[in-house]
């Protein structure tokens, strides 16, 4: 990531190569596959020649819809060494301002909307993760703000960080995570000098986690690259587990379902042993709090309300089926119909509407 200038493109280009021609070097079929570039600036245009000369075929689509992105990432697994996205935030804010013109967001994303955006993004952030194709990503780079309190009392804005300007989480994703910088600093005698600065923000290899280089080459991050199993098997996050075991079937979590059901069956055991064993007598009491311990193990009411679900709705059973002599089960009561009213020989009410009144 990094601003206009920065050298996001010129850098990614110099990966892209370099992976590609140690591929080669190490025989894996996968070297002899063209780079894909999924352009949103024609910076392909620019770096094509690199690859001419290195002889890698290089196979270029210029779009910024998001549909393109997601269908990018699954051609350049089957067919593809590297793919090469500059700028992933234009397919963010391509996706984001189409939403926003078809729902008539003239004033701007409204809360509701962002759990969509996040749920359609998260598409593409599945198959980043788990693709067994290499992929290199450009973005564009934002200022991080916050409020801190000056010592007049009043709070000010202050930039804290810079952050790709993409998804909110994009740059999670990443096994490593570069920030470019240009530099610049005037000559004695007239004239500037300009370079570029790369700075390790994130490397899961740790074994340049936090350098800077100068100008930087593919061997610069080749202690990264050697970290990876090239040639070996991807293993990624298995994305068909979910959390239904969580949900009842209406989509209510399962925990709240449960509370429910357990109150409606405490109340139930209630009223079932007071149908059996009515009245308020030393003996009744006794007589309850004698089948409470048989059943659940505790005269104790209060006890026994903190029992789970599972243990509350099997006590039940076994108290249907000492008392009822039938297991339980809840049936809906029919519901009585409308008696037919005489009709005439018309087929309508016999008795006039004002008679009937």
């Amino acid at each position: 990531m990094g601003f206009a200038g920065d050298g996001k493109t010129y850098t990614a280009t110099e990966i892209a190569i370099g992976l590609v021609e140690l591929m080669r070097q190490r025989k894996l079929a996968e070297g002899d596959r063209p780079v894909m570039f999924l352009d949103t600036e024609t910076g392909s245009d620019w770096v094509k020649p690199r690859f001419d000369a290195a002889s890698i075929e290089l196979f270029t689509a210029k779009t910024r819809a998001f549909v393109d992105l997601l269908a990018a990432v699954r051609e350049a697994e089957s067919a593809g060494s590297v793919l090469l996205i500059d700028s992933i935030s234009h397919f963010w804010r391509n996706i984001t301002e189409e939403y926003a013109k078809r729902k008539n967001r003239k004033r701007g994303l409204e809360f509701q909307d962002w759990a969509w955006l996040k749920a359609e993004w998260g598409k593409f952030t599945d198959l980043f993760v788990n693709s067994r194709c290499h992929i290199i990503m450009c973005g564009r780079a934002g200022y991080e703000y916050d409020f801190f309190e000056n010592e007049s009392g009043k709070k000010e804005l202050t930039k804290t960080g810079v952050k790709m300007r993409a998804e909110t989480e994009t740059g999670y994703e990443p096994s490593i995570l570069i920030l470019m910088e240009k530099s610049q600093e005037l000559i004695e005698g007239g004239g500037t000098r300009v370079w570029r600065t790369a700075t390790i923000m994130k490397d899961r290899s740790t074994r340049i986690d936090g350098k800077t280089f100068h100008n930087p080459t593919f061997k610069d991050f080749l202690p990264h690259i050697e970290f990876l199993n090239l040639g070996g098997e991807h293993v990624g996050v298995d994305t068909t587990r979910d959390n239904a075991e969580l949900f009842a079937e209406d989509g209510e979590p399962k925990w709240q379902k449960e509370r429910r059901m357990k109150e409606i069956a405490l109340d139930e055991i209630g009223e079932i042993i007071g149908k059996h064993y009515p009245g308020s007598s030393a003996e009744a009491k006794r007589t309850k709090g004698d089948l409470l311990e048989e059943i659940f193990g505790s005269r104790s009411w209060e006890r026994i309300k903190t029992f789970d679900w599972p243990t509350i709705s099997d006590c039940r059973n076994a108290l249907w089926l000492k008392l009822e002599k039938k297991p339980y089960e809840w049936v809906r009561p029919p519901i009585a119909e409308e008696p037919p009213q005489d009709e005439g020989e018309d087929g309508t009410n016999a008795i006039p509407e004002a008679e009937a009144a």
